[in-house]
């Protein structure tokens, strides 16, 4: 059933569109996911919005009305289509179409996972979700691969070719004017054969003056076409391979923009083969292929109307062919298009399991696991293998086909041209031009059909990039940004909530750190430490409330500004390849060796750092590989400390360390922590006893704040954790302590009885 309501307020703004939106949902109605709908029925611009919740699709129109479709609904479907550059949702019900909405295809990944997860809802089948509820990543971005890509998608790269149209529009006339010259040789034998060598079988002489004048003039055409086809091929593809670096370069930009719920979602092969070789193939097809495919188009239209020109009849005749292989290229794009997308879906998957293990080669050797890794290698390339011969198949089939058609089509043109020979109504001359240009003619339809292919290719490539490239950060920058001075470090948390998907994670949460201060946060796993320390780092941008950073919402600083004053520790520490020095210093490139070493000795790494090969000149290998797990995190906490952070964030920074270097570390962090606000997640409670206060989390939600010993004294929710902490501690301790018995025991009995005695 579909209801309207008028709605007052005028159809412009999107966000107010959201706004009114969040008026109409009902308490726990939760939208799913929505689709900026920027297109009206007649394609003009304008401004609407589709929702999915839980329970019903709601649509607002351009001119502010509602409608809206209760859910679930089995008869309900939702259909998609592209064409020149618009996508279109058809809402369906067993009676016909019962809504259209038209949007600019940069909005086409939205469409998708609202389709998708349309068609979950309408059938009433549950979402695939992790713990807690949220709604699992990974299973929305599969339909986003499988959607076929559209050739027109192509026409989106014209943006990275904008610069360059200059070197664009001297390629294009270079290449009607190499086109031009290679058209002139065959229109030269009308008078070489009806002028020279007829005359010459008939009886007369030949004029030895017209040969070389027409002689020279087909030397001058081929020099002239060789000239100019050498001039247009190198500029342009010397545009070619600035477009393919330019889209490279924008494509690895906007994703280190991307927050991280998207890396979440996406495999590190899978990212790698898209900016490798999936730019690669649209920069192939640029340099060579376009260039190709607009001489064909130039050759095929200029023979056409010399063709016409010399005689309409037979020119008809020639083009009899053309409307059934046009029907082929048709019917076997779209084959293509779709076979091509599948093959990129499964080469990366190959990538991904390189990926996976070359990283891992250690844990792999660790646990003999060499023969799997090799079979899932084996069975990822053979997959790959299988999909590339179902395409090839057809392939095969189309590039033969055309070729037969060519054949047979010239064959007619002979059968109809000597027809017109016998009856004197054309000379031999025009017949043989015929016949080179007809030849010329087919080769370049036959190259136009094979280059299909590779448009297939490029298409769904270019549409892998541009699924990066739509994919809009939900942590924005502001449209104009307060400038970051001085941060003196005082933090002001007002009901900070924060949704995964549709699970609250952080509900209702006040909190005042002061600058300086030293703030210890504990809780169970899951309770959201680690959510919260992402907040104020930006990882995230809070559903609701505000974080302030003396005062100012932190949404309102540019996000690089604001991070340069923000000092992260992580629980497992990342390094990079190159050396010591460069990984100390990977937060403040220009540091001096000296600032640098003085970072080093605060995180107690000054003197490992010394005792290796090249000293600070030392490679580490990739991610740290070299390096003990201690020697990691010391490092990582010296690159932390050298860009001088007013707001330190330690999130488990001493859990992969021993005993002993953790008192190291904390004699550092005594020191460091002065004049600095620290904020520490740490598995033992005991390494934060020197917090100014402590956070006690659960669920989401702050239970307890206070120092360590009146906590201890409340002997609330901070008690309970504390003491389950000791208890696991005493049970390892007893443990130990048994191991540690019966391995005396042995080898008591061993020195009792010697080697050699009954």
């Amino acid at each position: 059933m579909q209801h309207h309501d008028p709605v007052g307020t005028p159809g412009g703004e999107a966000e107010e569109a959201s706004d009114i939106l969040k008026s109409r949902l009902t308490d726990a109605e939760n939208v799913l996911a929505s689709l900026p709908v920027d297109l009206d029925g007649d394609l003009r611009f304008a401004s609407g919005l589709l929702a999915l919740t839980e329970r019903r699709l709601l649509a607002r129109a351009p001119d502010g009305t509602w409608a809206e479709w209760p859910l679930p609904a089995p008869g309900l479907e939702l259909q998609m289509a592209d064409h020149a550059g618009i996508g279109t949702l058809d809402l369906l019900d067993a009676r016909g179409r019962v809504a259209r909405w038209r949007y600019t295809l940069a909005n086409q990944p939205a469409a998708l996972r609202l389709q998708k997860l349309f068609e979950q809802q309408a059938a009433g089948v549950a979402q695939v979700t992790g713990e807690g509820g949220d709604v699992d990543d990974a299973a929305l971005a599969e339909p986003e691969l499988q959607t076929p890509p559209s050739t027109w998608v192509l026409l989106r790269l014209g943006r990275f070719a904008k610069p360059y149209r200059k070197q664009l529009i001297t390629g294009f006339l270079l290449t009607l004017a190499s086109t031009a010259a290679t058209l002139v040789p065959p229109y030269l034998t009308i008078p070489l054969m009806d002028d020279i060598l007829i005359p010459f079988q008939n009886g007369q002489k030949i004029a030895v003056a017209k040969v070389v004048m027409f002689l020279s003039a087909l030397l001058g055409a081929a020099l002239v076409g060789w000239a100019l086809g050498w001039a247009r091929t190198y500029m342009l593809a010397l545009v070619s391979e600035r477009i393919g670096a330019d889209l490279r370069t924008t494509t690895y930009e906007h994703l280190l923009t991307l927050p991280l719920d998207y890396f979440g979602g996406k495999r590190t092969g899978d990212l790698m083969a898209r900016i490798g070789s999936e730019t690669d193939r649209i920069n192939v097809f640029l340099s060579l292929h376009a260039l190709d495919f607009l001489t064909d188009v130039l050759m095929i239209t200029m023979t056409a109307v010399i063709l016409f020109s010399i005689n309409p009849l037979l020119a008809v005749v020639t083009l009899v062919p053309l409307p059934f292989i046009a029907w082929m290229i048709h019917v076997v794009r779209d084959r293509l298009r779709t076979g091509f997308e599948k093959i990129d879906r499964v080469w990366s998957e190959v990538t991904n399991v390189l990926a996976d293990t070359i990283p891992g080669i250690r844990v792999v050797k660790a646990f003999a696991q060499e023969k799997r890794e090799a079979d899932r290698f084996h069975a990822a390339n053979l997959y790959n293998l299988q999909v590339n011969d179902k395409l090839n198949k057809t392939w095969s089939l189309f590039t033969p086909s055309v070729s037969l058609l060519t054949e047979i089509g010239l064959l007619v043109v002979w059968g109809f041209g000597i027809w017109q020979v016998a009856r004197g109504r054309i000379t031999v001359g025009v017949l043989t031009a015929f016949i080179a240009y007809i030849g010329r003619f087919y080769t370049r339809l036959d190259s136009m059909s094979r280059i299909v292919s590779v448009t297939q290719k490029a298409a769904a490539g270019a549409k892998r990039i541009f699924d990066i490239l739509d994919h809009v950060s939900n942590v924005p920058e502001p449209a104009n940004p307060v400038k970051v001075e001085r941060v003196q470090g005082r933090i002001e948390m007002a009901d900070v909530g924060f949704r995964y998907g549709s699970r609250a994670v952080i509900r209702d949460l006040d909190l005042v750190i002061e600058p300086g201060e030293m703030i210890g946060l504990v809780g169970h796993s899951g309770s959201g430490k680690s959510t919260l320390v992402n907040l104020i780092c930006r990882f995230y941008d809070v559903t609701d409330g505000a974080i302030r950073v003396d005062g100012t919402d932190i949404r309102r600083f540019a996000v690089a500004d604001y991070r340069r004053h923000v000092g992260l520790v992580l629980q497992e520490p990342f390094l990079f390849f190159g050396t010591i020095a460069q990984n100390i210093a990977y937060g403040k490139p220009d540091a001096t060796r000296e600032e640098i070493v003085a970072a080093a000795r605060a995180a107690h790494a000054h003197d490992f750092i010394l005792r290796l090969a090249h000293g600070y000149d030392s490679l580490v290998g990739e991610r740290g590989q070299g390096l003990s797990g201690g020697e990691r995190q010391r490092i990582s906490i010296a690159r932390a400390l050298l860009i001088d952070p007013r707001i330190l964030i330690l999130d488990e920074a001493t859990s992969a360390v021993d005993t002993e270097t953790e008192k190291e570390i904390q004699k550092a962090l005594d020191n460091l922590v002065q004049g600095r606000t620290t904020i520490a997640i740490a598995h033992r409670l005991s390494t934060l006893r020197k917090a100014d206060r402590l956070v006690v989390m659960d669920r989401g939600e702050i239970v307890e704040v206070g120092p360590h010993d009146e906590l201890m004294a409340r002997q609330g929710a901070y008690w309970r954790l504390y003491q389950a902490q000791l208890r696991q501690a005493d049970d390892e301790s007893a443990g130990a302590a048994d191991e540690r018995a019966a391995v005396a025991m042995a080898l008591g009995s061993h020195a009792a009885h010697p080697a050699g005695e009954a």
